[in-house]
């Protein structure tokens, strides 16, 4: 989730980016020249772009990855607590409501069966459906770059 909300905000916290080959051994990255550089302190995050498994947002370290070698871009990031929390809460809320059995992601604003029917309030006026982003808009806004 991470990931994607880093995404959706267009803002990774970049706070260095090394470029060269990477190599993954037992589902750890192999980042010497970063923490030499003190780029990289236990439990940072970073970004892992250019790889063929394992792009993404990723906390260091990890034993996780898929073994690889690859030439990319790793970037340390400097994420936020309340980034960090607000991530724990869209999966939250994606673990309860993200679902075929939802209505809050149903694409149905209202229904009629046997003499019974509701209405659904939606996102929006044009009748979306319900995602994280637009329950979570408000909050993501105080930390989405504008391009």
């Amino acid at each position: 989730m991470l990931t994607d909300l880093c995404q959706e905000l267009r803002n990774w916290f970049c706070s260095a980016k090394y470029k060269g080959k990477f190599n993954i051994r037992n589902g750890q990255i192999d980042l010497n020249e970063m923490l030499m550089d003190g780029a990289i302190k236990d439990g940072q995050y970073i970004r892992i772009i250019g790889s063929t498994f394992n792009d993404g947002v990723w906390q260091y370290p990890t034993q996780i990855l898929q073994d690889e070698t690859f030439e990319g871009v790793v970037w340390a990031l400097n994420i936020p607590l309340a980034v960090l929390k607000l991530s724990e809460d869209i999966d939250a809320w994606e673990k309860k409501y993200n679902n075929p059995d939802s209505p809050a992601v149903s694409p149905y604003q209202s229904e009629s069966f046997g003499g019974y029917s509701y209405s659904k309030a939606s996102s929006g006026s044009s009748g979306n459906m319900v995602t994280w982003k637009s329950v979570f808009a408000d909050k993501l806004n105080r930390w989405r770059k504008i391009l």
